[in-house]
Parts: structure tokens; sequence; C-alpha cells
């Protein structure tokens, strides 16, 4: 058989493969334990094309891939849904066939493959907003169970400590209740703990990292945001420039245009919604400190995020810095540039020589 193309279906135990050839016939559909794939993938012809979804161990066989000579290429599962056959005829069956079409498209985005030492790093972020929804339902739990007896405590989790410490001793809460809330705190402690570590460590990677350095330089970036930007992007020039980077993000809008009338919608929510999270949360700071500084003191930009926030308001803003730093960070991770507040000075100068 002339394998040119392979469709892989990833699962966690059953990995569906479509082959074909050269000219894109169907050659055979079968289904694969994991545990037999690695075999299988050896007898395939060096450099044959893999395509996968971008999915929970892409990244990990497209490595895989890698080192027996054969070529992976990941794409994004929204990108190879137009080519199933039926959208009412989901199966593995079908789903392998339409990424093995995707993947030999020649105008498919491909996503880049992460190093083991990327994953590593990113694995403290997944776990750390991990352990902080489960601190926030802790804390949302007990106060409900405390409102059951009378007993109110406030939402912010260090007065709810504070406040956790009282009821403790509190005489009118029952002995067994009391206790109950013992266990409670010592949970919050440990999650306390296990986040603690985790800033701890992602700020020494990032201290490590050349390019998380830069970027902390930009108003709105910290080394949380940084980190997650440096061990999520890798190489920043697959993106073709930085609108693109900010689409791959989520902060661009919807197009609805037809007829040459453009038409643009609420922004699209699409991509690494982590990413997304963390520029929005430095715009906001971003924001309130162009809202507390002195009119004369305002730079360039933070007078822009002004006349912004007065015609369109507090959450549109927020969206509309969050893709300017999306554009800044493209182009200091693809350029190797330094962040430079009065860049600006000097793109007028050479337009007034022109």
């Amino acid at each position: 058989m002339n394998i040119t193309t392979v469709g892989v279906d990833l699962a966690k135990e059953v990995i569906t493969v479509c082959t074909m050839d050269c000219n894109g016939h169907i050659l055979q559909v079968r289904n694969l334990r994991a545990t037999d794939f690695s075999a299988w993938l050896i007898q395939l012809p060096a450099g044959t094309m893999l395509g996968m979804e971008a999915c929970s161990s892409a990244h990990y066989w497209a490595r895989k891939m890698q080192g027996m000579g054969l070529e992976p290429k990941l794409m994004a599962g929204a990108f190879v849904q137009p080519f199933r056959k039926s959208a009412s005829a989901k199966n593995d069956y079908n789903d392998a066939e339409a990424i093995a079409i995707a993947v030999r498209q020649p105008q498919m985005r491909f996503v880049a493959i992460k190093t083991e030492a990327q994953q590593t790093r990113l694995a403290w972020h997944r776990l750390r907003e991990g352990w902080k929804e489960e601190r926030t339902a802790l804390i949302n739990r007990t106060r409900g169970l405390l409102l059951e007896f009378g007993y109110p405590l406030a939402r912010n989790a260090k007065a709810f400590t504070v406040g956790l410490q009282v009821a403790l001793l509190h005489p009118s809460l029952p002995g067994g209740f009391r206790t109950l809330l013992g266990h409670i705190q010592q949970q919050l402690q440990q999650l306390d703990k296990q986040l603690a570590e985790c800033d701890r460590t992602i700020a020494q990677s990032a201290k490590q990292d050349e390019h998380s350095q830069r970027l902390q330089a930009q108003p709105g970036i910290g080394p949380i945001s940084s980190d997650a930007f440096a061990a999520s992007v890798g190489n920043a020039r697959d993106f073709k420039n930085g609108r693109q980077f900010a689409a791959w993000i989520g902060l661009t809008p919807r197009q609805y245009s037809s007829g040459g009338k453009t038409k643009l919608g609420r922004i699209s929510r699409r991509g690494d919604a982590y990413l997304r999270t963390l520029l929005i949360q430095g715009a906001k700071s971003t924001l309130q400190s162009a809202l507390k500084k002195a009119p004369d003191l305002l730079s360039r930009v933070q007078q822009w995020i002004l006349k912004l926030y007065g015609r369109v308001g507090y959450h549109k803003t927020l969206v509309a810095i969050a893709n300017k730093h999306a554009r800044q960070v493209w182009a200091m991770l693809a350029k190797g540039e330094e962040y430079d507040p009065k860049a600006w000075e000097k793109f007028a100068k050479v337009v007034a020589a022109q």
C-alpha cells in the first residue's frame, strides 16, 4: 500500500486511523488499541503525513511520530468539522476520514507541536486554575452551610479565612458542625499552600526565561501572564501577524459580511480561554491605572484608553486594551523586540520624512 496521508482520531483506549494514497483515495479505516498504535506507526513509510485534532495526548503522539521520521500535523477541531460527511452521523470512522481530508488542504492552519518543557510549564498553570476553582467552590459551599445556622461570612477569601477562625470558637454553633469547620479550615490551608507553590514555581520559570522577562516590561503583563504566553506560543512566527495572533486568543470580532458589506459582531471568544482571561485581567489594571493618573501625566496610550472608555464604556474598552496587548506580545515574541512605549514617535518621524 502506498500510504502518504493518515487521519488519526485519538481517544483514550481506541484510536481510529484512516489511510490515503497520494490521490486521496481511502485505503483502509481501522481501529487500534492505544497500546498497539506505536507498533503500527513503525511500519509507515518515512515522511508520511499524519493529521490529528489538537486534543489531549495529541502533542505526545506528535513528538513520538517526529522521532520515527513521520510528519505529524495538528489542527483545531473547528477546522476539521466542515470536512465530515454528515453532521448527523458523527462517529470515529467519519472523524478519521474528515481529519485525513482536512490535513491535505493547502490553506489549512496547523497548531504548533509543544515540547515536554512547554507542557510541564503549562501544567503548573492548569493546576493553579483548578485549585483556585476548588477553593472558591469550598468557600461558597461553606458560606451556604453557615447561613443555615444564621452565621453569614464575607465572600472575600482573606476575610472568609478570618471569619472561619472566629466561627470555630463561636458557642452558638453546634459542636459537631464546628468539627466540620475545622476540616474545612485544614482543606483551605492545604489549597492555599498549593497555590503559593504554583505562584513560586511560575515566577521562577518566568525569571529564567528571556521571552518572559521581555514581556513583563509591558503594562498589564506580569510573571504569570508572561510565563503562560512564552510556554503556550512557542514560535510566534507561526502567526502571520498580530491580528492573527489576537484572533487565535479569541479577541477579534465575528464577521457576518456579504455583498461587499462588512458587519462585525461580538468577539469570537474562540481559542485559548486561559490566555484571554489573563489579558482581560491585565487590561483591567491598565484601565484603572489610566483612570487614576493625573491628566497632565497621561501617556499617549493612556489618553487613547480614556477617550475610548468615554465613547464605548467599560467592557468594550477592556477588550480593546487586551487586543492591543495581544498584538504587542506577538511583536515582541516574533521579532525579538523590547517594549518601547514611545515607538509611535519613531513611526511619526518616518512618516514625516516621507
